[in-house]
């Protein structure tokens, strides 16, 4: 019986070993968290999880915009003039202009003390379809050499999937993770994630429906 049974011991500690080693490796997906909503104001809603890497949790909008395709692609294009609507954005200049709707950009943000301030370079790369405008701005920590004055972002990453909604409407739905670098604790950046983002597409919808209202039919 002794070695009937040990070559059996031997298989199912295999197949324990194996199944542990495929739960290990598919660990980010299953850690990473549902999407909890945090704010819902205005007809906004802020959304968090828990990140599949890292401490620092990822963000998510739904809204609508009252604005055509072409006033949200013109606007997101409009790089210099980011500062009248993004969060905390004090400069933000194009390096490279690979097509109107592929364009490298330089961006600072201004954080309160004693948090120094981050730099950031992005690449913002808009593909509009029949059905569905997709964006991504995604961050090149390497592409310019980083500056004294601040630190720069080491990872960034923005995903915009916008949809035809009702009554000539945008539907978006935005998602965003990040790491800001430095020595921030990552439960200030989580306890003030939705801040940002939720005033940022305020001031883009009020941007937005002032330019449709200046539209003549």
């Amino acid at each position: 019986m002794l070695h009937f049974n040990t070559p059996i011991k031997i298989v199912m500690n295999k197949v324990l070993l194996l199944t542990a080693l495929l739960c290990i490796g598919f660990s980010p997906v299953i850690a990473q968290g549902k999407w909890d909503l945090k704010k819902n104001e205005n007809g906004i809603q802020v959304f968090t999880r828990k990140a599949a890497k890292g401490n620092i949790k990822e963000l998510r909008v739904v809204c609508e915009l009252d604005a055509t395709k072409a006033q949200l692609i013109n606007t997101l294009e409009n790089i210099a003039d980011y500062n009248s609507w993004v969060y905390s954005n004090k400069k933000s200049t194009i390096l490279k202009m690979i097509t109107p709707q592929n364009i490298i950009y330089y961006t600072q943000s201004h954080l309160p003390w004693p948090i120094k301030d981050r730099d950031l370079v992005v690449e913002l790369t808009i593909s509009p379809t029949p059905d569905v405008l997709n964006v991504q701005a995604k961050s090149l920590p390497d592409y310019l050499p980083k500056e004294n004055n601040y630190i720069r972002v080491p990872y960034s990453l923005a995903q915009w999937k916008v949809t035809q909604a009702a009554d000539n409407k945008l539907k978006v739905d935005y998602t965003f993770s990040i790491d800001p670098g430095g020595s921030i604790p990552s439960w200030i950046v989580n306890a003030t994630l939705t801040i940002g983002p939720y005033n940022s597409f305020v001031k883009l919808r009020d941007i937005l429906k002032a330019q449709r209202g200046t539209v003549v039919n």
